[in-house]
C-alpha cells in the first residue's frame, strides 16, 4: 500500500446562491476511516466531490498524499457492454489488479449488460472497480444504498479491510456504517450562521472569502 494523507483545511463550500458548510478541517492519516454524516442536502455529496477535485472549494485547502477512487451513484461503467467487458476495460486503465468480483457476487452476472443490473448489483460492479484501482484512499458516497443487510456487511468488512492494509476510507452515508475505530464528522457543526457567515468567520474582525465562479452548469445538490 502507498503512503497515504488526506487533509482539509478550513473549507467551504457554495453551491449557487447558498453556503453549504464553512470552516470545516479533518486530518486523516494511513489506516483511518471517517463517517461524513448528516442528512439529505447538508454537503456530504459536495464535499465528497471537493475531495476528489471533481468540485472547486469556494475557500479552503485540499492536501493529499497517494492516489485516490471513488464510487458514488454513477458507477462508470459502460451500459452497453456485459459487466465483464465494462470491468475489463478499466482493468487495461488501472492495471490487472484483483477487483475480486466473484466475492462480490458478480460471477454469474459476467454476460449481463450493466443496463439491466439492479440498483445494488451496479453498486457492486462499482465497488469492483474500485478495488481494481489499488488506490490507497478510497471515497465512498451513500456505498451502502440499493444493498441489503448480507450486502452492506460485506461493504463493511471490504472497507475494514482495506483501513487494516493502511489505507484511508471517507464514507458519505446517511445510514449507520459498521466499522471498528470509525470517526464521524457532523456537517451540522459545519452550517453557515444566520447572518449568512461561516463557522468562525466575522468572529476576529477576518473578511469572508471572495466569491467565486462555479463550473457552467453546477447547481445545488
Amino acid at each position: 500500500m502507498q503512503e497515504c494523507r488526506l487533509a482539509a483545511n478550513e473549507l467551504a463550500c457554495r453551491r449557487g446562491d447558498r453556503l453549504l458548510f464553512a470552516g470545516l478541517s479533518f486530518a486523516l492519516e494511513s489506516g483511518a476511516a471517517l463517517q461524513l454524516a448528516g442528512s439529505n442536502g447538508i454537503g456530504k455529496s459536495s464535499l465528497i466531490r471537493i475531495l476528489a477535485s471533481l468540485l472547486p472549494a469556494w475557500s479552503g485547502v485540499v492536501e493529499r498524499t497517494g492516489t485516490l477512487a471513488l464510487v458514488d451513484e454513477r458507477p462508470a461503467l459502460d451500459p452497453h457492454l456485459a459487466l465483464s467487458e465494462a470491468l475489463a476495460f478499466w482493468q487495461r486503465i488501472d492495471g490487472p489488479h484483483d477487483n475480486q468480483a466473484a466475492r462480490l457476487g458478480l460471477a454469474e452476472l459476467e454476460e449481463v449488460p450493466v443496463r439491466y443490473l439492479s440498483t445494488g448489483q451496479k453498486k457492486r460492479a462499482a465497488l469492483a472497480r474500485l478495488m481494481a484501482q489499488a488506490a490507497p484512499i478510497w471515497l465512498l458516497d451513500e456505498p451502502l444504498n440499493g444493498l441489503d443487510a448480507k450486502g452492506a456487511a460485506l461493504v463493511e468488512a471490504i472497507v475494514a479491510e482495506h483501513c487494516a492494509e493502511g489505507g484511508i476510507a471517507v464514507i458519505a452515508s446517511h445510514q449507520p456504517f459498521r466499522l471498528e475505530r470509525l470517526e464521524r464528522l457532523q456537517l451540522a457543526d459545519f452550517l453557515p450562521s444566520p447572518s449568512g457567515k461561516g463557522r468562525g468567520w466575522g468572529l476576529d474582525g477576518g473578511a469572508e472569502p471572495p466569491l467565486q465562479a462555479l463550473p457552467a452548469g453546477e447547481g445545488l445538490s
